[in-house]
């Protein structure tokens, strides 16, 4: 198959954000997570109207499977999918984001339905997929579109070009899959092939996705015919909240949600002072929490200052 070319710009741009744009590396698992909820948001919003989907809110979730033995880590959902044209128009052109597209044309076809449905796409810029890249040799993506047969394989390196081919995917939705650069002396890639880096990365940057992000884990028990061993089993378990704690109803937390969610977000050892959890229904309806914290941070008392310089000429 041969490989297709990025635009000339699509090039410049790819090589700015991979080394300019994102300062964490760590940050491609989010933009990829993100781009996967929007499929699958995308789909469940077509199920509204149309029966043949077949799938329920519940039916919708993210799957990450990691494979330490080929340093892959893979994001798969069951979205909407994409075409081969589509593959080709919005990973072929970089900064062109489907997702956009198809909020804007809900928009303009039920402007009103589309904000009572409070329509939210996160991936509105299109280039957060290419993030891929800082950690990637070698990105793929299988795609099968919905109500489409055919299913696509798009695959790069980077700027050198992307080829697309023809591939096998049972269901709808897509997968992403990312072969991990080797490790250097700079960079140790092979921590995104750990089960707890994953855990954390989506605790710390995708809680609150709306569909379970599901991984296997290997859990450890007490063997029941000896006490003094411990008896490994895989298990999928649900890595994400889904439901930020500010939008849960105050008479489902404990004094312990509320202190665990503050250690996880703001870093602190301490726990904190106290926490005003407000849920306000009027003419304005909001929800909020507040943090008061054990104690002032470092900077509390400095964090505006500015070095000031003396504008008298010095005389020799």
């Amino acid at each position: 198959m041969p490989k297709k070319q990025f635009k000339a710009e699509s090039k410049r741009l790819l090589d700015l954000m991979i080394n300019s744009i994102y300062t964490h590396k760590e940050i491609f698992l989010r933009e990829i997570i993100s781009n996967a909820s929007d499929a699958l948001d995308k789909l469940c919003y077509l199920s509204l109207t149309d029966n043949n989907v077949g799938l329920s809110r519940s039916d919708f979730a993210i799957d990450i499977v990691i494979d330490k033995a080929n340093r892959t880590v893979k994001i798969s959902d069951n979205g909407i999918g994409m075409t081969k044209e589509e593959l080709e128009s919005n990973l072929g052109t970089i900064v062109r984001s489907g997702s956009l597209q198809f909020k804007d044309n809900v928009i303009a076809l039920n402007e009103k339905q589309a904000e009572n449905e409070a329509i939210d796409i996160i991936g509105q810029f299109g280039v957060g997929f290419y993030s891929a890249f800082m950690v990637a040799d070698e990105v793929q993506v299988i795609s099968r579109a919905y109500g489409s047969e055919e299913v696509n394989l798009w695959q790069s390196k980077g700027a050198d070009g992307y080829s697309i081919m023809k591939a096998q995917r049972e269901a709808v939705g897509t997968d992403v899959i990312i072969k991990l650069k080797t490790d250097s002396e700079d960079e140790d890639y092979s921590r995104f092939l750990q089960d707890y880096t994953i855990e954390n990365l989506v605790k710390k940057y995708s809680d609150y996705i709306r569909y379970p992000i599901r991984m296997a884990k290997d859990i450890y028990e007490p063997d029941k015919e000896n006490e003094n061993e411990t008896e490994k089993k895989t298990e999928i378990v649900t890595l994400n909240s889904m439901v930020p704690i500010w939008q849960r109803n105050k008479n489902e937390l404990k004094p312990e949600d509320y202190d665990n969610f503050y250690a996880d977000k703001f870093f602190d050892m301490d726990k904190p002072l106290t926490h005003i959890h407000v849920d306000a229904e009027g003419a304005v309806s909001y929800k909020a929490l507040l943090f008061i914290p054990a104690k002032a941070s470092y900077d509390y008392f400095t964090r505006d200052y500015k070095k000031a310089y003396s504008s008298i000429p010095m005389v020799c």
